[in-house]
């Protein structure tokens, strides 16, 4: 029996992609009239003065990429074609590349990049901001911030009216060539919070209000960092702390061990003695040099021969070490008491991250207190897969968000 047919099986635990669609048309924005039938000017808040922080989350320099047109917009969701979910763009969007300061997988500072998008609305107008995180990549050209397609989730929603924040991550963007922290909760949680730092300082220099809502979004690998940065703001001081109104994470690791093994259950029900080998109880008796050479072949496997990034094998090793003890301070985001709504998404026949990911964190956090706090909707699609499930996931997203976000 071939190992490389094992790694080729195993492979889609550790490769969740996100491929790009659009959601929901949300609901034309009334507004009172003045005699003549025109909408009254926007109400502007103050917003207090901040200053650009020093060290993580300080604002290094923004680049205007493009400002694309809602035409544009339209003619890239057709090119979509069936993978793209129809929406009715309302705003032009300038796109930016961001800069600034975050920590690596070592902790070490770094700079790193991200995609703003703004809806170009009248002068004065307020928009709630949603911090999006992409799923698995395996070329740094796809990174946001390199804006690979107009059609992609980020532009889209900012023609919705959303100001758009999405992080590259490290290993990404203008941090490319830097090992990608891959499934480590602390430095995915930094990347996107010390984006919104940021993000918030330079946005308020260019006198781009927002209305004091934020969200946060992401499917698969990008369900599990907005998992992790909500935990992160929810314990830390973050500008953006009290203005955090719903997180919407979909099909994502929260529990990184518990999904690692239920992939290894399925690749053992095709391959039983690879299952059985390659079981972590099994090789924790091995030296670390056998193991190494396990994971190197693993993440050859999931990195493919055209990739140009790596990434951190940490939780790889954890895995196969069987250091279930490492992989839950480390890695896994399931297990804690949120403030503040959590819209779990997931489908039923995911076999490339289990669909009891998502149950195990409805039912940590029930236990410490969450109640009805925490929700899991089913994906409806035929099959429930990975895959299939992104567009319903984008779907329910946009809806759950039009019933709370205003200024749009």
């Amino acid at each position: 029996m071939d190992v490389r047919t094992f790694f080729s099986n195993f492979r889609h635990l550790l490769r969740w992609l996100f491929f790009g669609v659009v959601a929901l048309s949300l609901a034309s924005c009334g507004g009172g009239g003045g005699k003549d039938g025109l909408a009254s000017p926007p109400v502007v808040i103050p917003q207090p003065a901040i200053v650009n922080a020093v060290g993580a989350g300080e604002f290094r320099e923004a680049v205007a990429l493009r400002t694309i047109a809602p035409a544009e917009i339209n003619a890239a969701m057709d090119a979509d074609g069936p993978k793209a979910f129809r929406a009715t763009p309302r705003y032009s969007v300038k796109a930016y590349r961001m800069n600034y300061l975050t920590v690596d997988g070592d902790g070490r500072q770094i700079t790193a990049s991200s995609l703003v998008t703004i809806p170009q609305k009248i002068a004065g107008a307020r928009s709630p901001v949603l911090s999006y995180q992409h799923g698995t990549l395996t070329n740094s050209a796809e990174a946001p911030s390199n804006l690979p397609a107009i059609g992609n989730p980020e532009v889209v929603l900012a023609s919705l009216g959303y100001i758009v924040i999405s992080a590259d991550y490290v290993g990404y963007g203008v941090s490319k060539g830097v090992a990608h922290p891959y499934l480590l909760s602390a430095p995915t949680a930094s990347a996107v919070l010390d984006m919104l730092t940021a993000a918030k300082y330079w946005l308020q220099t260019q006198n781009v209000a927002d209305n004091q809502q934020l969200f946060m979004a992401g499917y698969s690998e990008g369900g599990f960092a907005t998992m992790a940065a909500h935990r992160a703001l929810q314990a830390g001081t973050s500008p953006y702390r009290n203005h955090l109104v719903s997180v919407v994470p979909g099909a994502g690791p929260y529990n990184v061990a518990l999904a690692l093994d239920e992939e290894l259950k399925l690749v053992a029900q095709v391959y039983p003695l690879l299952g059985a080998v390659l079981n972590p109880g099994f090789l924790r008796l091995l030296g670390d040099a056998d193991r190494q050479k396990v994971r190197d072949e693993l993440l050859r496997q999931v990195l493919g021969t055209d990739s140009d990034v790596s990434f951190v094998p940490t939780v790889i090793d954890n895995y196969l070490a069987d250091n279930r003890a490492a992989i839950d301070s480390q890695s896994s985001v399931h297990d804690w008491l949120p403030n503040v709504p959590v819209n779990l998404f997931h489908g039923r026949d995911d076999r490339t991250v289990s669909y009891l990911s998502a149950t195990n964190t409805m039912l940590a956090m029930q236990a410490r207190g969450a109640g009805s706090r925490v929700s899991l909707t089913d994906c409806v699609a035929t099959p429930a897969g990975h895959p299939e499930c992104v567009v319903p996931y984008w779907q329910f997203l946009l809806a759950t968000l039009a019933k709370l976000a205003r200024d749009l």
